[in-house]
């Protein structure tokens, strides 16, 4: 904890204490700090997930089982398939075509209509078209024979933000240049820690909000997202070898490859990427009676220099969010 500030930390640990019918979420924050921006990397996934299930269930003619693919692309899925792929395997093509189903100005006004803040989502992840601001059409099956674009929309463009760490390191390399200057994320999405919680809670705990701030998800939507949530990608029928259980789930499981054990059921959504670290999880221990979120985030990147591949995920950021999570267990275990 000395370098703390080194590694840009920041954490709330959510104690959760379930009296009679009601249930009171406390929050524990470290360093946790909204104008303080680090990258949130996969975990804008959550919001895809979410707000594409609340906009089927408005659209008439399609539902979460419709076939569909994007103009000009060859693969065919379903919305179901590619939230189960976004939580298992953090995939950025699935997520990408939902992304063109939601569009830029859809997903960030419905946000602001539920109060979910502060955030900015702007982008498409690792894509050359991630900033685009018009969507390309879906083209869904209504059934075997018809088919029907959906879209596009032509969304805002970004405005930089304006942070404290907005730039960081002191090079990076672009198209195999390195450049000595800061990288600057002021264009990029934007989704910190309490907010991140926010949309978690509103996930798991809808009864704490009113209606108009709840995501307008049925019940059997709601069930599909948590159990999305929670699908390790073996159950997918991803190889255990290069899709370990503890994959997307940095905190208690991402530093071992071991089997998560039954009674451990995580709902989350990780991100990794520009030497970030970020998981905010809902941890479910049925043995124990034990329930907890803990959101943080870390930075690690020694050498300053972003583009590098040169990220000490696997020897720092992972041990340190796996370790933080069975401390925080342990301290749970103890509460019991």
């Amino acid at each position: 904890m000395d370098s703390v500030s080194n590694y840009e930390l920041q954490l709330i640990y959510t104690q959760i204490n379930r009296e009679q019918d009601s249930v009171i979420l406390i929050d524990y924050p470290y360093k946790a700090n909204d104008s303080n921006y680090f990258y949130p990397a996969s975990t804008v996934k959550l919001i895809t997930a979410a707000l594409t299930l609340e906009k089927l269930q408005n659209t008439q003619g399609i539902d979460l089982y419709t076939r569909f693919y994007v103009e000009g692309d060859s693969i065919e899925t379903t919305f179901a398939h590619d939230i189960l792929r976004i939580f298992a395997v953090s995939d950025n093509e699935a997520n990408n075509r939902l992304f063109e189903f939601l569009g830029q100005d859809y997903i960030n006004k419905k946000l602001k209509d539920k109060h979910i803040s502060p955030v900015r989502i702007s982008h498409r992840l690792s894509t050359p078209n991630a900033f685009e601001i018009t969507t390309t059409p879906l083209i869904v099956y209504l059934n075997d024979t018809t088919i029907t674009p959906i879209g596009p929309t032509i969304n805002q463009p970004p405005v930089p933000l304006i942070l404290n760490k907005i730039t960081k390191g002191n090079s990076y390399y672009e198209d195999d240049h390195l450049l000595q200057e800061p990288f600057d994320f002021s264009l990029k999405n934007y989704f910190p820690l309490s907010t991140q919680l926010q949309v978690l809670k509103r996930i798991v705990f809808p009864e704490l909000y009113k209606k108009e701030e709840q995501f307008n998800l049925g019940v059997k939507d709601r069930e599909f997202l948590l159990k999305a949530m929670s699908t390790l990608p073996k159950e997918l029928g991803y190889d255990v070898n290069d899709y370990y259980d503890g994959y997307g789930n940095f905190v208690m499981h991402g530093d071992n490859r071991n089997k998560i054990p039954e009674n451990l059921k995580t709902f989350n959504k990780a991100g990794s990427a520009y030497g970030t670290l970020t998981d905010c999880a809902y941890i479910v221990d049925t043995k124990n009676d034990i329930e907890f979120i803990l959101t943080a985030t870390i930075l690690v990147n020694k050498n300053g220099i972003f583009n590098d591949d040169q990220y000490e995920y696997e020897t720092i950021g992972l041990p340190f969010l796996g370790q933080l999570g069975r401390e925080i267990y342990k301290l749970e275990l103890q509460r019991k």
